[in-house]
């Protein structure tokens, strides 16, 4: 049976335990506290996450009356806790939003962060492949049959008129670098600002189809919930706003922002830059975290074809809004 959506249980457990949420936070006066927030990042500290470190380091949270403590736990444990009305937001893919709405879990995603789906295929440029009809009979490596690399490599797929039958996948966990230096594999499945950069920066020749460039898909962005929204929409918009003017100022200054992510990044050297430079690309666009009812239909299209979601959404436009990207806008 395929992986559908990790720790499905104990999501569910946790929003029936949830209690109710805690009283609207205004924005503080010079004699109030500011309002501490822990954000599950969903991976450990990267300078891929320079966007909140130049909001924190710039004091744009703190502008807001917001104390922002950065947790670097998994994925699926912000989204319980958001589930859950444990933790007001998380940082989570936009396809983990469909299937944790599958399951109930009232999550509400409220700005996209990525606006390119990070997912890419890597090789060998010997390898020639050099568009997805080329991985036609290749063998292919994946972290596995999870997740958002397993997602955009399926919505790549169905994009060009291939079927997983006509490609061989395996899984070869998170040692897409090594196994395709081996040639083990003709191709490999990873995040387009960090596998790709990592082979280049060894002087491998390499070609990399991205999957952004023939499917649109929800990327990883921010959720809240929906009694968050109820009860103090006011606190969204002003996470939201803070982390806007450090995407914006990450943008204008990738240099500085740099300099700013040794400061939450322990032995950060100079080396990583090139993180940074290739996430740009990936966050660009003419309104930042503005997501598209369009992608989220795609999104789900794609969990339907690979057994993911049993039926559609009866609303899924309950599962995003733009309402505070829009709200924050300078």
């Amino acid at each position: 049976m395929k992986r559908r959506f990790m720790a499905v249980a104990f999501l569910v457990f946790l929003v029936g335990c949830g209690g109710d949420s805690a009283p609207a936070a205004e924005p503080p006066t010079d004699s109030q506290e500011l309002t501490s927030i822990r954000l599950p990042m969903g991976f450990i500290p990267d300078p891929q996450y320079a966007p909140f470190y130049v909001a924190q380091e710039k004091g744009y949270f703190t502008e807001e009356g917001l104390d922002i403590e950065f947790d670097y736990s998994p994925e699926t444990d912000g989204m319980a806790l958001v589930g859950a009305n444990e933790l007001p937001f998380a940082i989570v893919s936009g396809e983990q939003v469909i299937l944790a709405r599958a399951q109930s879990l009232p999550v509400v995603y409220v700005m996209e962060w990525f606006q390119r789906f990070p997912i890419a295929v890597i090789s060998k440029a010997s390898a020639g492949i050099e568009n997805p009809q080329d991985l036609a009979g290749r063998e292919v490596g994946l972290p596995g049959f999870f997740g958002a690399s397993y997602v955009g490599y399926a919505g790549l797929l169905s994009a060009n008129g291939l079927t997983q039958d006509d490609v061989i996948a395996s899984e070869i966990g998170f040692t897409q670098i090594e196994t395709l230096k081996a040639d083990q594999v003709a191709a490999v499945v990873g995040y387009a600002n960090n596998e790709p950069v990592q082979l280049a920066a060894q002087g491998e020749e390499i070609n990399v189809i991205y999957v952004a460039d023939f499917t649109d898909m929800v990327a990883n962005g921010i959720i809240t919930n929906e009694s968050q929204i109820a009860q103090d929409p006011q606190l969204v918009e002003r996470f939201i706003r803070a982390t806007l003017r450090g995407l914006a100022d990450t943008l204008a200054d990738p240099e500085e922002a740099y300099e700013i992510s040794k400061n939450y990044v322990e032995g950060l050297d100079d080396s990583r830059m090139n993180v940074l430079e290739s996430s740009l690309d990936l966050w660009r666009a003419d309104t930042l975290g503005l997501t598209e009812g369009d992608s989220w239909q795609r999104t789900q299209e794609v969990l339907l074809e690979i057994g993911f979601l049993d039926a559609p959404l009866e609303d899924l436009q309950a599962a995003y809004t733009n309402e505070f990207v829009l709200s924050a806008q300078p």
